[in-house]
């Protein structure tokens, strides 16, 4: 786009008096981090973003430290920022530039870290403790040195214990080199998040205990008749009994709910109303940014259509929507015209509709215009839980309506098996097809052991499914299926080889894990420099996953071809769904690989990535 279009930063000033800016910000940087320090016992209003450019000639200063803060006009004084705010400061850089930042992690007592969520990187840049670095001990400074290989929307967080839930997230955006492929007038950094003040430890406690603690939308006789009205009294007695038999509740779409959860737009809560400012006839870019700990947000502003242009920072074919769901972790740059003098509400509301945050798009500040009533919860169905013709077997495992198959074989409509197996290395590459994959996986009736409590023995692929409670209102909602990559991207090779990774946990023990076990259970997985894998992730539990690999993109089986399936950092997998991924191994080192709901991840969804140079370095590591 051309460079006289101004645009905004997150706040909402202009490009141009952001640039005038910079410098004074970045030399007084110092100056407020003392200013904090001196107000510590004074809780604050964090709720606009901060924009910080990021010195090419120079490094960039970030201290992480325990602030008193004000969250929906409580105070909170346990909250982790990074300078001293909630959410961090957004971060801008150029594609290409040489970047330095020196953390220094001012806690008196934990280590921390930033991981850079998304970036292409060295592994020891890569913020993850135990996996590619010691993290940052109290009162020392780790510089980050890498190069920004990309653009696009991005963020950043600790990966050092719960942290993360306590604030310690920002934004990243990169500019390109080339202008962007599309035009459009202000930006505005639009950051989702979760909230609570208990102590995180806590809230994992109470979930150890009962993992339905903070589910306040179970069924009961009180709402026995409100959830009949659909399909009938009988019908509906007929179900509870079914999802009680398997000790399961068809409400367990997120552990953690607006029972605890204060959902923040930018830090501020929904009766604070952050308002984005912008003139009738402008085109706005949004740049939406999950960086909620729990919590898998609906987007909408109705009334206004949404062009989505980006997804995880990668361009992709525009797609005009009316509603996106964005998991946890994910990012979607959307454009929208203000087509009036009106004000719109920019409205987030949660997957299980237990709460909801918003803003305002609006031409002056002050504006606020009315926030749609939350949707009526939904139900889990067995068809959602992969269940073949809906019939149960022994805890909760899905009884296929012939016999299970017992192998771990597919056979793909060429005829051709495909050994889900990893191969040895030293054989035969096996070509996979780009179309027409297997479209289910069959389990033998073993499962995965006491750290399942259910399998799906019939999974799908899900990617034209808008999801949970989505797509019966009359709207337009994006679903990975209309996800295109802009342009071709490098290395699109068939995969030499593939092989099944099982997400699996056991709610009544609030234990997460692969393939039935934790993280310190597990071994690494294993990749080799230079070789194409192809990931057959089947979801055998009741809940969504946002999974992430480090260091690598995933591209995404979205039902195109290899040359326009997505390339992403984060994928969501449904309950019951077999999703698959194509991953280049073109990054050597040890990497994360893990569930992003923090909660998950921290009890066991989570494996170390080992990307080895040599078929001899793979054996020895």
């Amino acid at each position: 786009m051309s460079e006289t279009v101004p645009r905004t930063g997150a706040g909402g000033i202009t490009r141009r008096d952001f640039l005038a800016a910079t410098t004074a910000i970045t030399l007084n940087s110092s100056i407020m981090g003392r200013w904090a320090r001196a107000k510590e016992n004074t809780p604050r209003d964090l709720g606009s973003l901060t924009e910080i450019q990021v010195p090419t000639n120079g490094p960039l200063h970030l201290s992480i430290d325990r602030t008193p803060i004000n969250v929906a006009g409580r105070p909170a004084t346990s909250a982790i920022t990074v300078n001293g705010s909630l959410p961090g400061p957004v971060l801008r850089m150029h594609e290409g530039q040489d970047v330095v930042i020196h953390v220094q992690n001012r806690l008196k007592d934990e280590d921390s870290s930033i991981h850079w969520h998304g970036l292409i990187l060295p592994t020891t840049m890569d913020g993850v403790p135990g996996v590619s670095f010691p993290g940052i001990k109290p009162g020392e400074t780790f510089t980050y040195r890498y190069r920004a290989r990309q653009s696009g929307t991005y963020w950043y967080h600790s990966h050092s214990g719960l942290q993360e839930q306590l604030g310690h997230y920002g934004v990243l955006v990169i500019d390109p080199v080339d202008r962007d492929p599309f035009e459009y007038d202000r930006e505005y950094v639009v950051v989702l998040s979760d909230w609570t003040f208990e102590n995180p430890y806590r809230v994992l406690e109470k979930l150890k205990t009962f993992e339905g603690y903070y589910n306040y939308q179970r069924p009961t006789v009180a709402n026995l008749i409100t959830d009949a009205k659909s399909k009938g009294l009988g019908a509906e007695i007929r179900q509870r009994l079914k999802w009680d038999a398997m000790r399961m509740d068809p409400t367990d779409i997120a552990d953690i709910t607006g029972a605890t959860y204060t959902y923040l737009m930018n830090g501020r809560s929904p009766h604070e109303n952050w308002t984005a400012i912008v003139k009738p006839g402008e085109r706005v870019r949004l740049r939406l940014v999950n960086t909620a700990t729990m919590t898998y947000f609906d987007f909408r502003i109705p009334g206004l259509p949404m062009t989505v242009v980006a997804a995880d920072g990668q361009n992709i074919k525009p797609v005009e929507t009316d509603e996106l769901r964005i998991a946890v972790a994910e990012t979607y740059d959307v454009l929208v015209t203000l087509p009036d003098n009106r004000a719109y509400t920019l409205f987030a509301e949660t997957m299980d509709r237990s709460g909801y945050t918003r803003g305002t798009l609006a031409p002056r500040p002050g504006m606020s215009p009315p926030t749609p009533r939350r949707r009526q919860r939904s139900m889990r169905t067995m068809a959602d839980m992969g269940m073949a013709g809906g019939s149960m077997g022994m805890n909760g495992m899905a009884m296929p309506k012939k016999s299970a198959h017992k192998g771990k074989t597919h056979r793909n409509s060429t005829g051709h098996d495909i050994s889900s197996k990893p191969h040895g290395m030293g054989l035969a590459p096996i070509i996979l097809p780009t179309q027409n994959l297997p479209e289910t996986t069959m389990h033998g009736p073993g499962g995965h052991g006491p750290s399942t409590s259910m399998t799906a023995m019939m999974p799908r692929r899900r990617y034209a499914d808008p999801g949970i409670g989505l797509g019966k209102d009359g709207w337009r909602v994006l679903k990975y299926a209309d996800l295109r990559a802009l342009r071709r991207l490098p290395d699109r090779r068939a995969p030499d080889r593939q092989f099944d990774l099982h997400l699996t946990g056991n709610m009544g023990r609030y234990i997460w894990g692969f393939d039935g076990k934790k993280f310190s259970e597990a071994d690494m997985i294993r990749f080799v420099y230079g070789e194409r894998v192809r990931i057959n992730m089947i979801n055998d539990t009741m809940m969504e996953h946002p999974i992430h690999l480090h260091g690598m993109w995933m591209d995404l089986y979205a039902g195109g071809t290899l040359e326009d399936n997505p390339r992403k950092h984060t994928v969501s997998v449904k309950p019951g769904e077999l999703l698959t991924v194509d991953i280049t191994a073109d990054a050597p080192g040890y990497w994360a690989f893990h569930c992003h709901l923090l909660f998950h991840m921290d009890m066991g969804m989570y494996r170390t990535v080992v990307v080895a140079r040599s078929v001899q370095e793979h054996k020895k590591s």
